[in-house]
């Protein structure tokens, strides 16, 4: 593994960024959220059912939700222990439930059945905290009202020094600062394949990794 020395200058920094950028891109040019989705509105349940649980279980749960409760509508009018009963293999399945149908009711009455477009009006959604909001914001209507901090954008956002903060608010408030506001949305797409396929947290592959010659991480691999 290369030995890198760290950017001293701003200029130098920015450059960095930048390079980083520039591989992510080049590695994983047309990523998109990995949650199945038909439209806004099932993106904004799948990403909650998201939390604490992965892409690939959610989008095993969803059909047979969406067949049942077909609509907003039908959800708004569900009983929360039905749901729950649906979306149990997700985990934390009664809280998940709770916001799925106080979402599909709330945005019924306060919004028209219209998932809202800025970051203020869905944040009062219930389940529908920073970071679903910019996934829903982000990937059903491209608007780049923040950026995605999961598990793998925060793991490696510190990894490659774009941040010394472990707490997800703090996390994106960094990268807000030094990304590109037209990067916000595909940065997290990017970074989150870039974590399962290459940057994984218990072993990375650090041979195959497009930014190696850009990160400075003490616990690179040695091959």
């Amino acid at each position: 593994m290369s030995k890198v020395s760290r950017p001293r200058t701003s200029a130098e920094r920015k450059e960095r960024i930048q390079r980083i950028l520039d591989a992510l891109h080049k590695r994983y040019p047309n990523v998109t959220c990995a949650l199945h989705h038909k439209d806004a509105w099932q993106l904004l349940v799948a990403t909650i059912l998201s939390a604490q649980c992965t892409d690939e279980r959610v989008n095993m749960v969803t059909p047979a939700l969406f067949a049942q409760f077909p609509t907003m509508q039908d959800l708004a009018l569900a009983d929360v222990r039905e749901v729950a009963q649906v979306v149990r293999s997700t985990g934390f399945f009664n809280n998940k439930a709770k916001n799925i149908v106080g979402a599909a009711r709330t945005i019924i009455r306060d919004f028209g059945g219209e998932i809202p477009k800025t970051i203020e009006q869905l944040l009062t959604v219930p389940g529908a905290a920073r970071k679903t909001s910019n996934v829903v914001l982000g990937t059903a209507f491209g608007i780049p009202s923040g950026v995605v901090v999961d598990t793998h954008v925060g793991r490696i956002s510190v990894r490659l020094d774009l941040t010394k903060q472990t707490n997800p608010a703090k996390v994106e408030q960094d990268l807000m600062k030094i990304l590109p506001q037209d990067h916000w949305i595909l940065f997290s797409h990017q970074v989150i394949h870039f974590g399962r396929e290459i940057c994984v947290a218990r072993k990375p592959r650090c041979g195959q990794c497009p930014v190696e010659n850009l990160c400075y991480a003490k616990d690179k691999a040695v091959l």
